[in-house]
């Protein structure tokens, strides 16, 4: 294939995976630089709703997603306030057969495992691990991207850049440098325990949102049921960046009965041989996708709270719309890719800009307190499973067009 169809994509992650695929199903021949020397995705579980699940299922990945996927019958919206469950929203086959794709929650180990797989077996895709991206310049023939292997530096010639490197993205870094993650005061606990250590009525295959003062925690299945995935999250002041780093035990434990927490919770919580935590850190609001030929995909541009559950979702969707942009017109000169990557960045801005206000919003209406918890439970009982689920259908419902 020309090098003129070669796009580079900075970052091995769940977006810029999802990214080689797309673009590689379109004609591009694609180069991925990842810098670990092996693929192993930090953190535990992830939900794929529909919209997400859709374009994976797209590129060929049913089957290998659905053998490590777990299909939830529901989501159950608990409330330590009233202690227990204040709403049950249906999902399972009904739901998938309503929104046309499964709503799945799944190891991140497994997706990344399968995402890789099949870039692997692509003869178009490149996966060069162990490698970072270090620098790049425009030209007339496209771009020069720089990358080391060790002490092995090298310079190649493609047609575009793709920035999917994560928050602390190293070509975002390049283009904009005021562009910097910001804080959130929030810290995300996250762990799992084997399925067979609880009580049936925490392993059904529900996803279970826990409301309280100051702290949320979520549970639901991974590896096909086998484990138990938890996430908590409590405001503080440690913010260093990464995404696993070793957690004391009883630094969370402390944060829960801090706040009166009791009975289910401190169980799960309890259960739970090894905490590892993340500080929660989010980009800004209207960050710019693209410079020239070369464009920002997932967590990069619009790093958010995952109190959406949409995290992923939103990187695996940028990827199936860049590919798209493009390959809808002449990608051949920097000035086409740069066209291109306009329109990419003008389709996704304000639905992910709405995805990122609902994750600040539903993680305060997670933490409430007092008078105005009890408020917030009794509309969400009045409101009822439809309604809920037709509040997310926004989300769920859409479709690359």
């Amino acid at each position: 294939m020309a090098a003129s169809r070669t796009i580079f994509i900075a970052g091995a992650g769940i977006g810029g995976l999802t990214a080689a695929l797309s673009l590689a199903n379109k004609g591009f021949r694609v180069v991925v630089l990842e810098k670990t020397e092996r693929l192993e995705e930090v953190g535990a579980g992830l939900q794929l709703s529909p919209n997400a699940s859709r374009i994976l299922i797209d590129l060929g990945l049913k089957d290998r997603l659905g053998r490590r996927a777990v299909m939830p019958e529901a989501i159950s919206i608990m409330s330590v306030r009233a202690g227990g469950e204040l709403l049950r929203v249906p999902l399972g086959k009904a739901a998938c057969e309503r929104a046309g794709a499964p709503y799945w929650v799944i190891h991140r180990a497994d997706l990344q495992s399968a995402l890789a797989d099949a870039v692997t077996d692509h003869p178009d895709i490149e996966l060069k691990l162990g490698c970072q991206f270090e620098d790049l310049a425009a030209h007339a023939k496209g771009l020069t991207v720089v990358h080391r292997s060790g002490n092995d530096r090298r310079q190649d010639v493609g047609l575009a850049l793709v920035g999917a490197d994560g928050v602390w993205s190293a070509v975002r870094n390049h283009l904009f440098p005021d562009a910097q993650p910001r804080f959130s005061g929030l810290i995300a606990w996250r762990g799992t325990l084997d399925a067979n250590q609880l009580p049936r009525e925490y392993t059904a295959p529900r996803v279970q949102l826990w409301m309280g003062p100051k702290a949320h925690l979520v549970a639901y299945p991974i590896s096909a049921g086998r484990q138990i995935n938890l996430v908590a999250v409590v405001p503080g002041s440690w913010n260093r960046p990464g995404w696993s780093t070793p957690g004391d035990e009883r630094e969370l434990r402390s944060a829960f009965e801090a706040s009166g927490w009791t009975g289910p919770v401190r169980m799960l919580i309890g259960a739970v041989d090894g905490w590892r935590k993340w500080a929660l850190f989010t980009m800004p609001e209207g960050c710019d996708w693209h410079q020239g030929a070369v464009a920002l995909l997932g967590d990069a541009v619009h790093g958010m709270l995952p109190f959406a559950a949409q995290g992923a979702g939103m990187a695996i969707e940028d990827a199936a719309v860049l590919a798209k942009t493009l390959s809808e017109g002449p990608s051949e000169t920097s000035a086409q890719v740069a066209a291109a990557f306009k329109r990419y960045g003008r389709l996704r801005r304000a639905r992910v800009a709405r995805v990122q206000r609902l994750a600040i919003k539903q993680g305060r209406i997670y933490h409430l307190a007092g008078p105005i918890a009890l408020a917030r439970d009794l509309t969400i009982k009045a409101m009822g499973p439809e309604r809920m689920l037709a509040r997310q259908n926004w989300i769920y419902d859409w479709r690359l067009t």
